[in-house]
């Protein structure tokens, strides 16, 4: 149920458990559906190779000497100093070319 709009102009300190319960209950899945949302959009891509160390369980040192050897190209976006890499394609590539 959310909370009836006559009640807006209601100070906070007036309020009843039950009341401010339903409010935050009536906000908070909104913004934690958004949060969600935006987590799975940013999961996706990693940055810098601290990043793509992260993914791969490794040292930053040796995320770079795998970054040299190409394995990685069709993953990482890659301008001056900034690298950007799809953490879903890494991997998938990373498992090709064990095999």
């Amino acid at each position: 149920m959310l909370y009836k709009m006559k009640d807006v102009d209601k100070p906070i300190w007036q309020l009843t458990i039950g009341e401010f319960v339903e409010i935050l209950e009536s906000r908070l899945p909104k913004s934690i559906e958004e949060k969600i949302s935006l987590e799975k959009v940013d999961s996706t891509y990693v940055y810098g190779l601290k990043g793509l160390a992260k993914i791969l369980g490794c040292s930053t040192n040796y995320a770079g000497r795998l970054k040299r050897t190409g394995i990685f190209d069709k993953a990482i976006k890659q301008k001056g100093r900034t690298i950007i890499v799809n953490a879903e394609m890494a991997l998938r590539l990373f498992n090709d070319s064990k095999k």
